[in-house]
């Protein structure tokens, strides 16, 4: 007979609704896989296709990797802009047993309006998909794919600037009387006479706070942001979101919102998060990223790096870091096995990834370990050839996945930091002992043993924890909340309490 201690049943209760309710948000810890529509599958209608990518656009070979090109004057451009491979969003939708088979939640597409350019971050009109995609009714079937797979489906928005090239934006520019002039910045002080981003003269910016954009963008029941949202998708990403301020950030998440109660709003901001919320429900989170990638090349010391993100995660709290995504590399960064291509330090950098408090963002291609280093490089055609199940990376992919999601203390759970020196060391817990996770690595280059100090009243002296990455490996046991650990280069352990009783009797009884 199990005794309760009614003290102890009223703390938890109250922390246990906090995890209840985290994990009844989709949001909350989700596994994202990026895309970029034009690399990631071939299309089935190729040839039919050929007529949209008029010269100076090539199509390129899907064996071929994107190299630097020279800049085209008379398109504002750079020529690699314009190279394409021919993916479009049947061809993605074609190949998402792939991506739900590595355990999935989120599909993240990079723009797909139409635009001038393979990335498409130069807008010639949102409400359209760019045809080399296909229409709005293609995003509408691929929602309702991923919606019966019980996967969701999020978009890039790309609202502080459109492409040269706009309808709109050529208007503007040739009649000062336009009424879409004011929705541009046109000032002779600027290098081409309109502001752009980073002088980008290809990507002219928006005011976006001019009622008729704002109307357009975001606020009109027939906006962009809007529309999408009703036509099935779950969420926005926004591009440079650093650069739409804090005031047009939360008026958009709100209309976003209110579209769609539970939608998300994701800002790429490479900023310290902590002042971004609720402007949007969560950040990439670059800073993670930078700690983590800064300790594992050497060039931050451990417990500097431990200090950073303890210090980060309580500024921005788990509930807003649990929506946030947390990416090792994406279509901005060199690849992670570029960055980081000794792969028993991979293994690590990617076993934080999954297991610091965030929704992981995985970059497509990273599941299988390809390479690519500065633009274009890390956006080369995804290697189908190297999907096979005995492809090391893609192994170890789908295992830190399943860890995930068998340990809800990773998924929703809270941060604490576990004093160390040498080894990076911190908890994942909820409410419930066995549910804890104790995550320590060893980035360095020298084995290391240390004595970990464990600051969870729970956790008993004496009592067996269990390896979750080698179940029945030989784990060291808590004495009196201290824990030595000994570990080899770039080694890892993830641990757990084992609260089952041994022969009818255990000393987590009355705690659990």
């Amino acid at each position: 007979m199990t005794t309760q201690d009614p003290r102890a049943n009223r703390h938890d209760q109250a922390a246990a609704g906090r995890y209840e309710a985290r994990e009844a948000d989709w949001r909350n810890g989700a596994i994202v896989y990026q895309v970029l529509v034009d690399r990631f599958a071939p299309s089935a209608h190729l040839e039919a296709k050929r007529h949209l990518y008029p010269a100076p656009k090539r199509l390129r070979d899907w064996a071929e990797v994107p190299t630097q090109g020279q800049y085209l004057e008379d398109v504002k451009v750079w020529s690699h802009e314009i190279d394409f491979w021919g993916g479009d969003l049947a061809s993605t939708q074609a190949h998402l047993d792939h991506v739900q088979g590595l355990g999935v939640d989120v599909l993240y597409l990079n723009p797909i309006c139409s635009a001038y350019t393979n990335h498409k971050y130069d807008a010639l009109d949102y409400q359209q998909v760019s045809p080399e995609y296909g229409t709005r009714e293609d995003v509408k079937a691929l929602a309702a794919d991923l919606h019966g797979r019980g996967m969701k489906l999020v978009l890039d928005g790309v609202f502080n600037h459109m492409g040269r090239n706009a309808p709109i934006f050529q208007q503007a520019a040739a009649d000062a009387a336009s009424p879409y002039r004011a929705w541009f910045d046109f000032n002779p002080a600027y290098p081409s006479g309109v502001r752009c981003w980073y002088n980008a003269q290809n990507l002219p910016e928006l005011v976006m706070e001019h009622p008729p954009t704002r109307e357009h963008l975001y606020a009109g029941p027939d906006s962009v942001v809007r529309s999408y949202l009703r036509d099935g998708i779950d969420g926005w990403r926004l591009d440079v979101a650093h650069d739409i301020g804090f005031n047009v950030l939360e008026d958009l998440t709100q209309h976003a919102h209110d579209e769609k109660p539970g939608s998300l709003v994701v800002g790429e901001l490479w900023t310290y998060p902590q002042e971004w919320f609720p402007s949007v429900d969560g950040v990439m989170n670059f800073s993670t990223r930078e700690i983590i990638l800064r300790m594992v090349q050497g060039k931050l010391p451990v417990a500097t790096a431990a200090r950073m993100l303890n210090r980060l995660i309580a500024d921005a709290g788990v509930d807003n870091l649990l929506k946030s995504w947390l990416m090792l590399d994406n279509h901005d960064t060199p690849r992670l096995a570029t960055t980081v291509p000794d792969p028993t330090l991979r293994r690590l950098t990617q076993l934080l990834q999954f297991t610091l408090p965030g929704a992981p963002n995985l970059y497509y291609g990273s599941e299988v370990g390809m390479t690519g280093g500065d633009d274009p490089g890390m956006r080369a055609p995804m290697r189908w050839d190297l999907v096979r199940e005995d492809q090391p990376d893609l192994q170890w992919t789908r295992q830190l996945i399943a860890l995930r999601k068998a340990q809800r203390a990773l998924r929703v759970g809270d941060f604490r930091l576990i004093e160390s020196t040498r080894l990076l060391a911190f908890e994942r817990h909820t409410d419930r002992i066995g549910e804890s996770v104790f995550v320590i690595a060893n980035p360095s280059s020298e084995p290391v043993t240390e004595v970990l100090l464990l600051p969870n009243s729970k956790v008993m002296s004496n009592a067996p924890l269990r390896d979750l990455l080698a179940p029945g490996s030989a784990t060291p046991n808590p004495l009196a909340a201290l824990l030595e650990v000994s570990l080899p280069p770039g080694g890892v352990r993830v641990l757990q309490p084992d609260v089952a009783p041994i022969t009818g009797y255990s000393t987590y009884k009355r705690v659990q």
